[in-house]
């Protein structure tokens, strides 16, 4: 099973922190599971940005982006090249490491 190497985040995850997740699952799943509380607020049905991730290590091996998660990832905070949605990255036999940006637009919870 692949390792996904988490960050320090200052909310989400301020220690950092190592975790294994079976071949197939989502990034977000797999941090969920965790106790990562990244954000979600489509419920991981690829609608928003708020689970973004920096794939710093790893990115290749993750399946290819949709198209509808790259018309998503435009409007991303801090898009970089290696950027996913986690609920569209599906993990594979390699080990990753991931940075989640310090800030998401969520509507919701910025009572827009």
């Amino acid at each position: 099973m692949p390792f996904i190497k988490i960050l320090p985040h200052p909310e989400f995850c301020p220690e950092g922190k190592v975790v294994e997740a079976p071949a197939g699952t989502s990034v977000c799943e797999a941090l969920l599971d965790h106790g990562v509380a990244i954000e979600h607020a489509c419920d991981m049905s690829c609608a928003c940005t708020t689970c973004h991730v920096i794939v710093r290590q790893g990115f290749a091996s993750l399946n290819p982006l949709e198209e509808g998660e790259e018309d998503l990832l435009d409007r991303a905070w801090g898009l970089e090249p290696q950027s996913r949605l986690s609920c569209q990255a599906i993990l594979a036999q390699q080990d990753l490491t991931v940075e989640i940006p310090r800030y998401t637009i969520n509507h919701a919870r910025e009572n827009h």
